[in-house]
């Protein structure tokens, strides 16, 4: 588990950048999408293959490598079936309309990742004033353990615990749970620490 303070500092930004994805998103689609209250919890990396199901779940992860003042990985990851009909609810289909993921629907998938990433981001940099660079983002359909793999591939410096934020987009009718991964690098916590220590 984080600190109680390092925990509380992570949940005041996750509240604030997911209530401000949520107008990202409207913006994106020229309607209003609303987000539920996330919920958050700590996991330690190792327990994040049982959470998705088991490392030959089928999945989508949408990943962005975050660089400079709070290194580390973010990820919105989620069934196959479940980035199906996300796409729906991005691009106004009734639902069960895209079938596969092509260009176009991995665009979409690609925007929505990269706004819920950047507004984390401005949150953190707002609440914090640390700031943080995204990088462009990765959209990987495959099994969750190979999906995993790349987090871990690309960094000797990663923390043994990430945070996992649970939301439903709503739009009409629709709804769809999808679940943002943050990991940080060990520099992130670190920085994070020093913010919340008590002179």
């Amino acid at each position: 588990m984080f600190e109680p303070n390092l925990f509380s500092l992570i949940q005041n930004i996750t509240e604030a950048g997911v209530s401000r994805a949520a107008e990202g998103f409207s913006g994106m689609v020229g309607e209003v999408i609303t987000t539920t209250y996330p919920s958050i919890q700590t996991i330690a990396l190792k327990d994040i293959l049982e959470k998705m199901g088991g490392p030959e779940n089928e999945a989508v992860g949408i990943y962005i490598r975050v660089d400079h003042g709070l290194p580390g990985h973010m990820m919105l990851m989620m069934t196959y079936a479940k980035a199906l009909n996300l796409v729906d609810l991005l691009l106004g289909e009734p639902e069960g309309t895209t079938q596969t993921l092509g260009p176009l629907e991995r665009s979409a998938l690609g925007e929505i990742g990269n706004l819920t990433c950047s507004f984390f981001l401005n949150a953190a940099s707002d609440i914090t004033g640390v700031n943080a660079h995204p990088s462009p983002p990765a959209v990987l359909v495959d099994m969750v353990g190979a999906i995993l793999d790349v987090v871990v591939a690309v960094s000797d410096n990663i923390s043994e615990r990430g945070v996992l934020l649970q939301t439903t987009f709503l739009r009409h009718q629709a709804e769809i749970q999808a679940d943002f991964w943050i990991i940080p690098d060990r520099d992130a916590l670190n920085s994070l620490h020093l913010l919340t220590d008590v002179p």
